[in-house]
């Protein structure tokens, strides 16, 4: 078995950004390995996208764009990042969805044009979509284009343990003497060999998408635990607005591990909010009112569950949108599932944790302050979001950044900076720092209950220091018995899993207590 590996790039995660980030590097001649933690490349949240991804609307401006993002970011945003995807973004979607996937976005009746939808914080109609189904359809274009191409090795089951650093790993001392600091790849583990792989990389590209399973409620899927986060704090790659998590108001009340996202557009439809009653409330708290961003509205949302002491509100449907089964399929059908028919009935909805608003800071190319390291999609800090993330965003972010991303690196590797010898060969092998065999599958569970029921009720969508203290307490305590257990056991998934997001939860609840100012995702009650 081959158990190190090198090429001129690494991408950790395969989400759109982590697609579109490899599609584009192998377009420039370069050798990518492309590392997913499941079975196939769909494993995370980008093929759960409902709403759409932002274009341009026939009365729509990059100035508009830009005022409804910087409205929904509280103006906590970058002006540069905000401008940059403004102009570049649709751009960038006409280059590679519409024109190199040919991507069927759906048309107007009388085929005149694209079908925009308008969704929550946005001005003007300006979001291209397929029904409510453009994640997976966008997915299902880039793996097939990533899969046929010959420059990219996609390998499955793996786990990125930690990021390669010259500081740190470096076993000649010349490189630790260096003041410029390098990430060379990253440990990985494959989880049907056992093994830890060391992966040398010329660049290595975070894309391991958000954080949302850190909470008790979540829309978002299982590898969704902040790794991203907990890797580059590890390797002292600049983080920064972590703290701002958004909820999104709208997921089906049920039980399950994941709830089912009900998208904003239906809202953007007509669709309203109602309480118990049946009574439209949402004008009571904004004038915007269904159409409010998702902090105002998740905030209602809970005010008026309190206000009636139900456990849900309600989203009326039926009596708002017409053809709601032709142009949401994915909510009509995962209702009927569990019994509900929104063309006759309101769908019962609670907010849930949905995007991770900070992370990993970058510039415009997606560049980190570690040489060598990016990071594009939601684990990135791009400064578009600010306190809040504008509907359907998200998407967009992924694609422009994963793009930019492909072409900095081509750039650069055009320019042969590629690692030297002496430093490649002075990064050893992965040694398992432990050999106790004391991995319990039910403590790994109490582990996770203690971070989830933390992070959903002291680090959550109403937030005060009585409880950033009780959760900064509990969270350093379980972090510190981690370091222990991680130092003495054998690694597997479950584990290096369980170390990533008690790391993430630490760190974001640390930046949260630290910021005293209430804005957007982030809301203090004191």
């Amino acid at each position: 078995m081959v158990y190190r590996m090198h090429a001129n790039a690494l991408v950790v995660g395969s989400g759109l950004a982590g697609l579109t980030a490899a599609l584009t590097l192998a377009d420039q001649g370069l050798e990518v390995i492309l590392l997913t933690s499941g079975d196939d490349l769909d494993d995370g949240n980008s093929a759960l996208a409902q709403g759409g991804i932002v274009f341009r609307g026939p009365d729509d401006s990059p100035q508009l764009l830009e005022r409804d993002m910087f409205t929904c970011g509280w103006r906590y945003n970058s002006p540069r990042a905000v401008k940059y995807l403004a102009k570049r973004g649709p751009q960038v979607v006409q280059e590679m969805l519409i024109d190199r996937l040919q991507l069927p976005f759906d048309r107007k009746g009388d085929g005149s044009g694209w079908h925009l939808g308008k969704e929550g914080g946005h001005s003007v109609s300006r979001i291209l979509h397929m029904a409510d189904r453009t994640g997976r359809a966008i997915m299902e274009g880039l793996m097939v284009a990533v899969k046929a191409h010959p420059n990219i090795k996609i390998l499955v089951k793996r786990t990125a343990v930690d990021l390669l650093t010259s500081h740190h790993h470096a076993t000649l001392l010349e490189f630790k003497y260096q003041l410029l600091n390098q990430c060379l790849g990253a440990y990985v583990l494959n989880e049907v060999s056992g093994q830890v792989e060391t992966i040398l990389a010329d660049f290595t590209v975070l894309a391991t998408g958000g954080c949302g399973r850190l909470f008790l409620h979540t829309s978002n899927t299982r590898s969704s635990i902040g790794s991203a986060l907990a890797m580059a704090s590890r390797a002292f790659a600049k983080v920064m607005n972590v703290e701002y998590v958004q909820f999104h108001p709208t997921t089906l009340f049920h039980r399950a591990e994941r709830r089912l996202l009900i998208t904003e557009a239906l809202r953007g439809e007509g669709a309203r909010l109602v309480n118990d009653r049946g009574e439209p409330f949402m004008t009571r708290y904004d004038p915007r009112a269904d159409l409010a961003p998702r902090d105002i509205v998740t905030r209602a949302i809970l005010a008026e569950m309190l206000k009636t002491d139900h456990d849900c509100v309600y989203l009326d449907v039926a009596n708002y949108v017409k053809n709601v089964a032709e142009h949401f399929p994915t909510v009509c059908k995962g209702c009927l599932e569990l019994g509900i028919d929104v063309t006759k009935q309101p769908i019962p909805v609670v907010p849930a944790a949905h995007y991770f608003c900070g992370g990993v800071l970058t510039d415009n190319a997606g560049r980190t302050t570690l040489e060598r390291l990016y990071a594009a999609g939601e684990c990135a800090c791009t400064g578009i979001h600010g306190a809040n993330r504008l509907a359907s965003t998200s998407l967009l972010e992924c694609l422009l950044w994963g793009y930019s991303v492909g072409q900095d690196i081509g750039k650069r590797a055009g320019h042969k900076v590629t690692l030297g010898r002496r430093l490649v060969d002075s990064i050893p092998d992965w040694v398992s720092p432990g050999s106790n065999q004391n991995e319990d599958p039910a403590l790994i569970a109490q582990d996770w209950a203690t971070i989830r029921n933390t992070m959903w009720n002291y680090v959550g969508i109403n937030r005060s220091s009585s409880r950033l203290k009780r959760a900064f307490e509990d969270l350093r305590e379980l972090n510190k018995h981690l370091h222990d257990f991680y130092r003495e056991t054998p690694l597997s998934k479950a584990i290096v899993d369980l170390f990533h997001g008690c790391q993430a939860a630490y760190t974001i609840t640390i930046a949260a207590m630290q910021n005293r100012r209430s804005l957007g995702c982030h809301y203090r009650i004191d």
